[in-house]
């Protein structure tokens, strides 16, 4: 009975390490935007949710090599963060190599999947996983930049679920990546803020200015919320949704803005966390959003 109950709490142990080592609930986030933009695709006519969970698995998986690839290579730097010291390679429950391991076998498998809807989906994903972990991980103790860089593979889900599901790099899939990519500056620098003594103390520099939270910082969460005005439009103008989606992103986006204002006004590690999880909400609601009012083809 006790053997039983002890190869239980192992075997729920590890689970809950491998759902930290790929960072669940980012990874969720991150595919159900691929998921979305797959079935704005206008070739998608009908949900097909057999598809639909092969092409899910697909994402989890790349998306969970390149999180654990993450955690590998920081390790280290997480060890000495309060938030993620014990996150399952950084406190030592499991080794570099065993988190190797995952990542290869995940990330292989992922692309696999995702080449049964096209190799353009497939070249995507793998070219998004590599630039996440071998490009922007090491970049963020060098410059500021490796947000910029960042973004790139953090946007490239919207282009992947537009490439299985209209076969082709379209218009449409690049506002999309467009969306999600001014998007997350004022998402990551809100978190960098809150954030700041544990990324300052791993060496980590991700806020546009050196000084680190300052009025500088603010104001370009604001200049590119700002951005997401125009890009918002674009949705309606290139025939992907309809007038309801248009009103529906304008007000987030408006939203955005007035949250990031507040930061500049307010200075505060509260302003940014509002900003934080208003961009949690706004992702989500424009997204769903411009689904809800899809046009037909």
């Amino acid at each position: 009975m006790n053997v039983k109950q002890s190869s239980s709490f192992k075997i729920a142990g590890k689970l809950r390490d491998y759902k930290l080592l790929i960072k669940f609930n980012l990874s969720f986030m991150v595919v159900f935007s691929a998921v979305i933009s797959y079935l704005l695709a206008p070739k998608v006519k009908e949900y097909d949710w057999k598809a639909i969970l092969l092409f899910f698995a697909g994402g989890m998986l790349v998306t969970g090599s390149a999180n654990a690839i993450n955690q590998v290579v920081e390790k280290d730097t997480d060890a000495m963060m309060k938030r993620t010291a014990s996150r399952p390679v950084a406190s030592g429950r499991m080794s570099a190599t065993e988190g190797w391991i995952f990542a290869a076998a995940a990330g292989v498998t992922g692309v696999l999947i995702l080449w049964h809807f096209n190799f353009l989906t497939a070249a995507l994903a793998a070219f998004s996983l590599f630039v996440y972990a071998f490009i922007y991980t090491p970049l963020k103790k060098v410059s500021a930049i490796s947000v910029l860089v960042g973004a790139v593979p953090g946007s490239l889900p919207c282009l992947i679920g537009w490439a299985a599901g209209n076969d082709d790099l379209s218009a449409g899939g690049w506002v999309l990546f467009a969306i999600q990519f001014f998007w997350q500056f004022p998402h990551f620098w809100a978190i960098a803020w809150v954030a700041h003594k544990d990324y300052t103390t791993a060496g980590f520099k991700l806020l546009p200015s050196d000084q680190g939270p300052t009025k500088y910082s603010a104001i370009q969460a604001i200049i590119y919320s700002l951005l997401l005005l125009p890009v918002g439009v674009l949705p309606y103008l290139t025939n992907i949704s309809g007038i309801v989606g248009l009103w529906i992103v304008l007000v987030a986006n408006l939203f955005m803005v007035w949250q990031c204002i507040r930061l500049y006004r307010e200075m505060s590690v509260k302003a940014a966390r509002r900003v934080m999880f208003s961009s949690y909400i706004y992702l989500p609601v424009v997204l769903l959003a411009l689904l809800a009012n899809k046009v037909s083809g």
